[in-house]
């Protein structure tokens, strides 16, 4: 008789937590029950909202960004991502050589994310606003290779 009591007290206490957990008015059994379906429907459909959400800026919060500044004499190009990207630095490098940048002087980190800061040549001041924009062309072109043979 007392395991019997013990198991109906143990029932009403896990009820009134789900009722409580489930911000449920409800007083009778199969309310709760109801109400606690309703909730775990709910809880479920923001879950799905929410990972859509965060599959659609994902991408755009781990793309490299690429800007180009036209600097004094030369450009400064920058290259920055929210995450680790292998073999990116060697991929920009080479853009570098392809287009017979010379890089001056460079920071550059890889460890938790990626960051490149090169300052390029001189340029033509006729040509600079052409210089960069071909450079930031490049390299972007260069980031979507990178990216395609991962």
């Amino acid at each position: 008789m007392a395991s019997r009591d013990h198991q109906k007290e143990s029932f009403h206490r896990k009820l009134e937590l789900l009722r409580t957990i489930t911000h449920s008015d409800a007083r009778n059994k199969a309310s709760i029950v109801s109400d606690a379906s309703n909730y775990i429907r709910q809880m479920k459909q923001k879950v799905e909202k929410l990972s859509k959400e965060v599959a659609t800026v994902e991408p755009l919060n781990s793309w490299p960004t690429v800007t180009v500044k036209n600097m004094e004499k030369g450009f400064m190009v920058i290259v920055n991502s929210g995450r680790r990207c292998p073999g990116l630095l060697v991929s920009i490098l080479e853009t570098f050589e392809e287009l017979g940048l010379n890089v001056l002087e460079a920071r550059v980190s890889c460890v938790d994310c990626f960051y490149l800061q090169a300052f390029g040549g001189e340029n033509d001041e006729d040509e600079e606003n052409l210089k960069a924009q071909m450079v930031e062309r490049a390299i972007t072109n260069a980031i979507k290779n990178w990216s395609e043979s991962l």
